[in-house]
């Protein structure tokens, strides 16, 4: 499909789709002109969302642990991260929960439009629970969304997940813009704006920042995703209820650390060589100060029965 204005301001212009008319006018429906491509193409392009959920996955586990498994996929949006990790993990039961009715029907008609057996879709209540009866999981995936969780819906929903997470089960937490980058990319697109008062970085992102509409509300903007979030934030949460975090490290795929998995996911985008410098420069942060830091996190943190395995852990301070 194209749009028929290839001047618009768009993320995709054009995407040729296997897509029915009907499943099409669908997506029109609840994404807009801007977004359609890029939508579909979240489900169809292998290199996309498909490729970024592989890597932040099976960089920490094996393919192999997933089979025979129960998987929730919390926020998944109009469908596209769930039946892409349907297709990647066949003998999974992967549990998509979103909280926007509008989005689940279109999830819904994706997957039978695919015929998704191992894939079904449940409406959330409200932001901070679950559906009733949902049961327990081997594995919960947060795509793209710690970051648009307000500070009280974090503190609330992350315990609840936990408890639907077996014992040994991991918690993956990707696509998570670092709090303390220099380069606020996700939302104002300014650099050093988050390390200013927040009072103060309202103000200079209503008016330095031109996807910023001076209308909007800090509270606007933390829901947008400005403030990012880190793994000690993360790890607090739960460590305040007692709930036994483990912060994991990448190990498979020829990755040995969060700077392999970060190039990774991020090699295929934008200016390679920066990165690759970038990740020069990082690497050799982390030998002299023993410090790692990347601009986007793609984390994993396995619920513990017992004492932590320290083989496996990352000192949080370090993050």
């Amino acid at each position: 499909m194209e749009l028929a204005d290839p001047h618009a301001a768009v993320a995709k212009s054009a995407w040729e789709t296997a897509y029915p008319p009907e499943l099409i006018e669908a997506v029109l429906e609840v994404k807009g002109p801007a977004w359609v491509c890029d939508e579909i193409m979240r489900e169809e392009d292998p290199s996309y969302v498909e490729r970024s959920l592989e890597r932040a996955l099976l960089g920490y586990v094996e393919e192999s642990a997933f089979a025979g498994k129960r998987l929730l996929d919390l926020g998944c949006g109009c469908g596209s991260s769930s039946l892409n990790l349907a297709r990647l993990l066949e003998g999974t039961e992967v549990v998509g929960v979103e909280l926007i009715e509008e989005f689940l029907a279109v999830a819904r008609k994706r997957a039978s439009f695919h015929d998704a057996g191992n894939v079904s879709f449940h409406r959330s209540p409200d932001g901070e629970s679950l559906p009733e009866d949902i049961g327990a999981f081997d594995f919960v995936v947060l795509s793209a969304v710690w970051e648009h969780l307000l500070p009280a819906e974090r503190a609330t929903l992350l315990p609840t997940v936990w408890k639907h997470l077996k014992p040994g089960g991991v918690l993956f937490i990707n696509q998570l813009p670092h709090r303390y980058s220099p380069f606020e990319a996700h939302t104002t697109g300014l650099p050093l704006i988050n390390y200013l008062p927040d009072r103060l970085a309202h103000r200079l992102a209503s008016s330095l920042s031109r996807s910023v509409e001076r209308t909007e509300s800090w509270k606007d903007l933390l829901r947008r995703g400005i403030r990012g979030g880190t793994a000690n934030e993360i790890v607090a949460v739960l460590e305040r209820e007692s709930l036994k975090p483990v912060l994991l490290e990448p190990s498979q795929l020829g990755m040995s650390d969060w700077l392999d998995l970060w190039f990774d996911l991020s090699s295929g985008s934008r200016w390679p060589a920066v990165k690759k410098g970038g990740r020069a420069v990082l690497k050799a942060l982390k030998r002299m100060t023993g410090i790692t830091f990347v601009p986007e996190l793609s984390l994993a943190i396995r619920k513990s029965p017992g004492p932590p395995d320290h083989a496996q852990v990352l000192p949080t301070h370090a993050f």
